[in-house]
């Protein structure tokens, strides 16, 4: 039979069973926009910052000991990925996020009251001397730096598989492009050590980011002047959170300015559209590179993984570069969102920050999963067609650029007419209109002249 429960706004009947009480079970039926719930990574921050904050007040003497116990074994248990099915408001919901924090602090209460045989109240223990706007904003906080973690180690294999191919294809030498069209040549493998760089350059700003996140402002209470909390508790409860989570948390110096504006979001955010504006490049280079492969550039493969066609039966499509570049422009997308939410905020408060929430933290799983699938399904498999690229590159007006220093340019003009109204190769033609010799465009076409940094 549901149960009655009774608030401000009158009594609702509650399903038979859950956990949850009157506050989610309205918010369960007032928010359904996104249908889905509320990210994990948030309802995991928000138990340990329960955790902390019952700690912190059964130490300063403001909850009985017992309470504060059951309190923190019932954070515990959803924190080992318990009653994850009660968490079940919408990840898009109006009020600043009040209705997933009552939803923790209505699951943690009849969890401890299960567990002591008496009442233990969502809001006189769960939530003492807490509010949703700094419980919350909090919350956001340690979620997004449990998942730049994630991510980061991540970021390090993708970097690393560029590096190895790096070495893999030294010395493939091939066409240089520059707006498409044939440019100087270049290894192979500076191309990718050029991948390589640009991703550690994202390994370096997304460590940064945790910086950004550490500074939060729990013990603000509502507008950050910390009303109805005492001083004690405001100025041990971020060490106590410090310790639940392992993160070198510290608590805002001006708790109001940490409560009104969020825009260190904006600024993750921005760190992770870089790196994904770096996998949009990258991606859509490895396409080019892999295109034809007969009729397109056809310099590289790609792990062949799944049939490309449902009506040409050989065709094989580069669809791990395709799957990361949209999952890129969803992040490119999600950094939009934050911007907006953020800049909306009004006054004491950002009414908006759910969405924010959900932005960020599936951008953080966005990135860690297509990464790892990019480093595994594809980078790693890439094989060179080496006779392919010294051919294209030897059929190429472009390198005869190397040969300036030995003939001068008037001798290299003479060269690039030959090949064109013949169809000569470069060797042919330098040896023809240059009067060079075989061991001398030998020394002038290898691949250490052609791509070492100047020439002595």
């Amino acid at each position: 039979m549901p149960r009655i429960e009774h608030d401000l706004l009158g009594e609702l009947a509650i399903p038979d069973g859950v956990l949850y009480g009157i506050q989610t079970e309205r918010a369960r039926l007032n928010f359904k926009a996104s249908g889905r719930p509320v990210h994990p990574a948030l309802i995991a921050a928000l138990a340990q910052v329960k955790l902390a904050c019952a700690r912190t007040n059964a130490e300063c003497g403001f909850l009985p000991r017992d309470t504060a116990d059951a309190i923190v074994s019932a954070c515990e248990t959803i924190l080992r990925g318990g009653y994850q099915d009660q968490f079940v408001t919408d990840a898009l919901q109006g009020g600043a996020g009040t209705s997933t924090n009552m939803n923790v602090n209505e699951v943690v209460a009849r969890l401890a009251s299960q567990q002591l045989g008496r009442s233990v109240d969502p809001f006189d223990h769960v939530n003492l001397h807490q509010s949703t706007n700094d419980t919350y904003p909090t919350a956001l906080r340690v979620a997004a730096i449990t998942l730049l973690r994630q991510l980061e180690p991540v970021v390090v294999r993708l970097q690393e598989a560029f590096q190895a191919k790096e070495r893999e294809f030294a010395d493939v030498v091939k066409l240089g492009r520059t707006q498409l069209r044939d440019a100087l040549p270049v290894t192979l493998g500076r191309e990718f050590g050029a991948y390589a760089n640009a991703l550690t350059r994202d390994r370096w700003r997304i460590f940064q980011c945790i910086e950004r996140l550490r500074v939060v402002n729990l013990g603000g209470t509502a507008v950050g002047t910390g009303m109805n909390a005492p001083r004690k508790y405001i100025f041990g409860v971020v060490e106590k959170l410090r310790d639940v989570t392992g993160l070198n948390l510290a608590r805002a110096e001006n708790l109001m300015d940490a409560t009104q504006n969020q825009d260190a979001l904006v600024e993750v955010s921005g760190i992770l559209r870089a790196h994904a504006v770096n996998l949009v490049k990258i991606a859509r280079d490895l396409r080019l590179m892999s295109s034809g492969p007969e009729g397109g550039f056809g310099e590289i493969e790609l792990p062949a993984i799944q049939p490309g066609s449902t009506l040409m039966p050989g065709k094989v499509n580069p669809v791990i570069p395709e799957m990361v570049i949209q999952a890129a422009y969803r992040v490119m997308a999600h950094d939009h969102e934050v911007s907006l939410v953020v800049m909306s905020g009004e006054l004491e408060l950002n009414a908006f920050l759910p969405l924010a929430a959900d932005a960020l933290l599936d951008s953080l799983d966005l990135l860690r999963r297509t990464d790892a699938d990019f480093a595994e399904l594809c980078v790693s498999g890439i094989v060179a067609r080496v006779d392919r690229c010294r051919r294209t590159m030897e059929r190429s007006h472009e390198i005869l650029a190397a040969l300036i220093p030995k003939i001068g340019h008037g001798k290299v003009v003479e060269v690039a007419r030959l090949m064109r109204e013949r169809d000569l190769t470069i060797r042919e033609a330098a040896r023809e209109a240059g009067g060079l010799s075989d061991a001398e465009l030998d020394e002038w076409l290898s691949t250490e002249r052609l791509c070492e940094l100047g020439w002595k």
